[in-house]
């Protein structure tokens, strides 16, 4: 069973900076595209960026481009996603997920790590 595992969250003021990584268990990591997504209190689970399996194409949220960075390590089994220029508005749990392609809806997603809190202070 592949198990997905987050880390890199916490409290950050606005304007600042967080690496966040995914890192899978297993030997497939390479087979599939990854992708991170985030939950706001009180709102619904949304699309923030997306990487295929080789890490040459990648998806971005209008929210977050130019500011987000998605890449990923298939060597270490781990995805990663640079933020910066961080903002109040990005506050929320971050989630990584598996897939077979690179989509913006979360049933194109079948592996899904617990999540990691980001929270950006003014």
């Amino acid at each position: 069973q592949v198990q997905l595992v987050e880390s890199g969250g916490g409290l950050v003021q606005a304007g600042g900076s967080l690496r966040l990584s995914c890192t899978a268990s297993g030997r497939t990591f390479s087979i599939f595209s990854m992708a991170w997504f985030r939950q706001a209190p009180g709102k619904e689970r949304e699309f923030v960026a997306g990487v295929d399996r080789s890490g040459g194409s990648t998806s971005y949220a209008d929210s977050v481009k130019g500011r987000f960075t998605i890449s990923r390590d298939n060597a270490k089994n781990t995805a990663y996603l640079q933020m910066n220029s961080l903002k109040r508005e990005d506050t929320a749990v971050y989630f990584c997920a598996r897939g077979l392609g690179v989509t913006t809806t979360r049933d194109g997603y079948d592996v899904w790590g617990p999540g990691t809190q980001v929270t950006v202070s003014s």
